[in-house]
């Protein structure tokens, strides 16, 4: 049965010396077979210097690569084509001092920061895994250490008698220190003071937006030990940039946020743990009135490239593994990819929409938008509770009860509010707080509810 052709197949009619490339690539992919002799569909066309190449092409394989590949002569009738068979080898192949890569259909040349990394790989290293030689342990924050060690705790991912170690037991135990003593990439984030004096980028950038992209209204940073950067970028988000507005069911007032804080604290550590830091670009925050974009400059493994296979039951393969390790230890992060499936149940929660994941090169962008029931109040006469002008960043229940500490009309507290809805008014207040006791009726001087006034 004819083979198809795909990522680690290739039909040839012809030999070229540039096919030299794709072998290399093979080499420093996951192997792969060239067919010489058959047309883009996989039909033998047969070549007529067949047992010329037999001898020629393993040779300039020997002599520009240092590597060997089996080449096979086959047949087909009286058609005769070869067959080279390339093995994925454990270091880095270069060809002629270039070092190529098969990804997908095209085979291309690998430089920069990527061919840094597929060296390390060949060492058995990852870019977090790098030693620094002049970072010490005593270097590091111990608020930092102090907070791991509380998390891993309470999670139970570390006993009391794991953590109450010496500083350097512990890195060693978390596999931050290297065979030859000293502390790698991944310590570094997590736990010194000032990440950004060793990787630049390595911090969080927050903005909040008005009606377009480029109406942004304010901004904040979040810097030092990745360890200390969640928490304090979760409350920063879910106070200064996402206030609640206000719903009831029946008495109970519940406070509704656009989505919900686990999803995104999940998000959040994802970005950590994907970004790739070597591209000095912090992580980026966009808050609007109705979603939030999180953009890392980092990438997913090549099998989960879309929102639904993210979703779905899938391994766990962190860009940067060692780091990742702090965060499970912690108990921040979950293996194996339940994050995502934490995701899934807390926008379940509030009854929205999944985030939207869109990965391409320039890193991994995902859109949070806000569920139905926050845009319902949203769009409720056009109010936004928490952000009412006379609040001044205060709870408008609280303030009306001050202010009727002596008794007040119904028309005295819209005044003194700015309401413009009565109806509103009474939904949204008055009567909840009637039902709590928090406010009373006075009984009226004359029988009219123009009369009324209420005290707390």
């Amino acid at each position: 049965m004819k083979e198809k052709e795909h990522q680690s197949i290739e039909w040839k009619e012809s030999w070229q010396d540039e096919y030299l490339k794709w072998i290399c690539g093979y080499a420093n992919a996951y192997g792969g077979t060239i067919y010489i002799g058959t047309d883009d569909n996989g039909n033998v066309v047969g070549i007529d210097n067949a047992r010329e190449l037999l001898e020629r092409i393993p040779n300039k394989i020997t002599d520009t690569m240092g590597i060997i590949a089996d080449v096979n002569l086959l047949y087909k009738g009286e058609l005769e084509y070869l067959q080279i068979i390339v093995d994925k080898y454990p270091s880095l192949i270069s060809f002629r001092g270039k070092y190529y890569y098969r990804s997908g259909s095209t085979m291309r040349e690998i430089t920069g920061k990527e061919l840094e990394r597929a060296l390390l790989k060949t060492q058995g290293r990852t870019w977090d895994g790098v030693p620094l030689p002049k970072l010490t342990v005593s270097d590091l924050k111990q608020d930092a250490i102090q907070l791991f060690k509380d998390k891993a705790v309470k999670r139970g991912r570390l006993t009391k008698e794991e953590v109450s170690v010496e500083d350097t037991i512990l890195m060693d135990n978390l596999h931050l220190i290297d065979e030859d003593g000293y502390l790698i990439r991944a310590a570094m984030l997590a736990f010194y003071k000032d990440p950004e004096k060793w990787v630049t980028g390595s911090y969080i950038k927050i903005g909040y937006f008005g009606k377009s992209d480029s109406d942004l209204m304010y901004q904040d940073e979040m810097h030092g030990p990745l360890i200390e950067q969640v928490d304090k970028t979760v409350d920063l988000v879910y106070t200064k940039y996402m206030k609640a507005l206000i719903d009831y069911e029946g008495v109970q007032r519940i406070e509704q946020f656009m989505f919900h804080k686990d999803a995104f604290r999940e998000i959040l550590l994802n970005a950590i743990v994907h970004k790739d830091y070597s591209s000095c670009n912090p992580i980026q925050i966009s808050v609007y009135e109705d979603k939030i974009y999180i953009w890392n400059d980092g990438e997913m493994p090549p099998n989960l490239d879309s929102t639904d296979k993210l979703f779905m039951k899938h391994s766990s393969k962190p860009y940067n593994p060692k780091l990742a390790n702090v965060f499970f230890k912690s108990g921040m992060i979950e293996a194996w990819g339940r994050g995502f499936e934490k995701i899934r149940e807390a926008c379940a929660l509030y009854d929205g929409p999944l985030p939207e994941y869109e990965i391409n090169e320039a890193g991994i962008m995902v859109l949070c938008k806000a569920c139905d029931r926050y845009l319902r109040l949203l769009r409720d006469d056009g109010q936004h509770p928490d952000h009412h002008p006379n609040q001044n960043g205060q709870d408008v229940n609280k303030l009306i009860i001050d202010f009727c500490k002596d008794p007040k009309s119904v028309q005295e507290i819209m005044d003194e509010f700015d309401f413009d809805s009565r109806t509103s008014f009474r939904r949204k207040y008055l009567t909840p707080m009637l039902k709590n006791g928090v406010l009373k009726m006075t009984i009226p001087e004359k029988p009219s509810s123009k009369n009324q006034k209420y005290f707390s």
